[in-house]
């Protein structure tokens, strides 16, 4: 091939018309995520960007909406032991899977019912 895939641009999220309150609420109070501008052209779709590092997650208006329940984004963490105290202390209920032999890893889902994963890799 002539041509190579470098990494994810970014991951688009599911939300109902109106949610972008409460995904500023969760993407960027609780876990943290910067929001970045959207395009003009774009901002008339609804919808809300959050950055951290080279993670984007995009948060797009669908009707019907439909959570994406098993279909989810995976965040590589630093330290998760830590962010697991954080969610915690927010209250943010997660789930931990001992599943894939290497990671440490759990899974919580959105105020919209979308499923994430954050995972560790042991060294």
């Amino acid at each position: 091939m002539t041509f190579h895939y470098e990494m994810i641009d970014h991951v688009q999220l599911a939300a109902p018309p109106g949610s972008e309150e409460e995904a500023r609420s969760f993407y960027g109070g609780i876990l943290g995520f910067k929001e970045v501008e959207k395009p003009e052209f774009l901002k008339a779709n609804g919808g809300v960007w959050f950055q951290d590092g080279a993670i984007n997650i995009h948060i797009g208006i669908e009707t019907p909406f439909v959570p994406a329940k098993k279909a989810h984004p995976a965040i590589l963490v630093n330290n998760i032991d830590k962010l697991k105290e954080h969610l915690t202390k927010m209250r943010v209920d997660f789930t931990v899977d001992h599943k894939l032999p290497g990671a440490t890893r759990f899974y919580i889902t959105d105020p919209f019912g979308n499923r994430i994963e954050f995972l560790e890799w042991e060294e």
